[in-house]
Parts: C-alpha cells; structure tokens; sequence
C-alpha cells in the first residue's frame, strides 16, 4: 500500500473508514436557526450505563471498517474487511455473525434501515480479504441489502457495471434517506450513485472534483442531512460538498481549513457534522474527530471542536448511540499497508 497502487487502495480503506463522530452531541441546541436549514435538537437522554466508554472486542481476522447501530437489538453491527461478514457486537463486547454472504468477499460501510427491517453494507475486494481471489480482486463493489432480523439477502446490487471497463472498483461508504434510497461513493470514481429501495443502481451526480488528488482515494463519506440532501468529503483534498438527491446539482462548502483525510460524516441532534479524519489517504490528514457547523443550510460551515490525536489510533467511522457517540478502530490501515491482521477491534466514546 505504500507503492502507487497500494496507495490508492489504502486511501480507499480510509475512505471507508467512513464514519464520524458527533462531539456535537455533547452539546445540543433547543432549536434551529430559522431557515438554516439546521435540524432541531433531539438530546440523547438514555443513560450511558448500557455501553462501557471503551469497548475492546476480541475478533480474530475480522478487521472490521464500518459501524452502525441496530435500534432493533440495541446493539452495534460491524463489517469485515477480512471476512466480508456483518457481524453484532453487544454492549457486553461479544460478538457474533449476522450475514456471511461469500459473494461480499470483503465489506465496509454499514447501516441499518430500520422502517424496511433491512441493513445494507458496501462490499468490495482490494485483495486484502481472506477470500480475495484473482477473479474478484479489484473486480466486484456494491451495496448488499439483507433482512435485518435474519441476514438473508434481498438484494446485491452490483455498481460496477455503472461504469465499466475501470481498473479498480472500492465501493466503501454510502448514506441511507428516509425513504430508503441509498446514496454510494466508489472513492476512486468521480461519481455518486443512487440505489433505490427495490434495488436498481443510477448514476446520480458525476464531478471532476470528487476525484481524489494525485491519484489517491476521493469522495469517500457521505450523509443524508434531514433537510433533504446530501453531505459528501474528499478523502484526500478535504473539501466538502452539498449534492442535491433531485438533479445531482454539487456545491463545494466553504471551509476555513479543509479536512483533510475525511473518511466518514454524521450528523448529530443539534445539527452538527462530525468528521473522521485519519492518515490512510493521504499524510496531510490526522487522526482526529472534528465537528464542523453551519448557518447558511452547508454553504459554508466553521469548525468549533478537534478531538485530536484520537485515543485509539486508525479510526474509521463513528455512529451516534442512546449512550453517546462511538467510534471505531479496527486496524484496517495497517492491514491495507501489509501488516497482519488485528485480533480485537476498539469502540471508544467521544468524550
């Protein structure tokens, strides 16, 4: 991973590091801004008793990259990047395998859509899998959709094929609206496609500037903002951008500083955007979780918390809990750079 291509794939796993955490949560909002666009505040009130602030899960080669939590068995549900499983892992640190689908070789991203009894995640195979194979390495990327009580497949949902002919293919981070569309970012194509809930794949916005920079990953976490679009970061250029679900129609968010290596986003009860920054995709990045804010509806947005240097180090993702918000770090940057695989995994709160 430190060699041209290598490189890129690592940015990938940054990329798919997507998740971020909410510092903003710490600090809620009673209302929003008129015509911010900035949701109303909804405090997280449960008592954090039910999960420990560190959990240290043993799991031997399953290198996890994505997370998300199961209202549904108040639980957390977690990708392989070694084993293309998803797995839950309970607030008592165990975990155990909720969908072993061969087909997804090697998963990333994951989230639940609970009015539909679905969890989906993005598979791909940059060939550190433990069923890589020289048929599917670089070669296969999509959404999987399963029943969320069982782990049955609903559908697989292929994206290369949306853009054939390609190289590489690392489909690894994606949003979930409302309605059950889903939104995907292949860090190493210019492009953000839209999954409907019966399973048919679009293109829905193509832009130069989701690149990455010198041929490392690009546009990598993305978030549905509840007023009704999305949220999406260039892993390697931190720049920000607004894309519209109607039209596709991209605006890049002012920032001050951009955020660089931003692998995942997520956002919060009073309307902030965490951002899970780390070095897999490019040395300008640092591990660390910022929450940026915004009062003009993201057209430009100002930092106001860096938790930095992240205690755990390689964090991925983040997902918002009843008992605060988690974020993840499972070891997938060393994997992607050569060296062995993680036996346990860290869930930390943010403080």
């Amino acid at each position: 991973m430190r060699h041209r291509r290598k490189q890129a794939l690592t940015g990938v796993a940054a990329a798919l590091a997507a998740g971020v955490l909410a510092t903003a949560v710490l600090t809620p909002q009673a209302t929003a801004a008129p015509g911010t666009g900035t949701p109303a505040a909804t405090p997280l009130s449960a008592p954090r008793a039910g999960v420990p602030d560190v959990l240290a899960v043993e799991s031997p080669d399953v290198v996890p990259e994505g997370v998300t939590w199961d209202p549904t068995r108040g639980t957390f549900l977690v990708g392989s990047a070694r084993k293309g499983t998803v797995s839950v892992v309970t607030p008592q640190g165990t975990l155990r395998p909720l969908i072993t689908d061969p087909r997804l070789v090697s998963t990333y991203g994951v989230h639940v859509d609970a009015p539909r009894h679905r969890v989906l995640v993005a598979y791909a195979d940059p060939g550190v899998a433990a069923g890589s194979t020289p048929e599917t390495t670089h070669r296969i990327s999509g959404i999987g959709i399963f029943d969320l009580r069982t782990g049955a497949p609903v559908h697989l949902v292929d994206l290369t094929r949306l853009n054939p002919g390609r190289s590489d293919y690392f489909v690894n981070d994606f949003a979930v609206a409302p309605d059950g569309t889903a939104y995907a970012a292949d860090v190493l194509a210019p492009e953000i496609y839209r999954i409907t809930p019966d399973g048919r794949p679009s293109v829905l916005a193509h832009d130069t500037r989701f690149a990455g920079e010198d041929g490392r990953p690009g546009l990598n976490g993305l978030v549905w903002h509840p007023s009704g679009y999305l949220l999406a970061v260039n892993d390697s250029t931190g720049a920000l951008y607004r894309v519209s679900p109607r039209d596709g129609a991209v605006g890049q968010v002012r920032l001050a500083h951009p955020v660089y290596g931003g692998d995942g986003l997520s956002i919060h009860g009073d309307g902030g955007l965490a951002v899970v920054t780390n070095t897999m995709a490019t040395p300008k990045g640092r591990e660390a979780v910022t929450v940026l804010r915004s009062t003009t509806a993201w057209r430009d947005a100002t930092a106001v918390r860096t938790l930095t240097p992240w205690a755990s180090p390689e964090p991925t993702t983040s997902v918002r809990t009843p008992y605060g918000t988690y974020v993840i770090s499972g070891g997938v940057g060393t994997l992607f750079g050569g060296g062995a695989a993680a036996d346990t995994f860290t869930l930390r709160r943010v403080p």
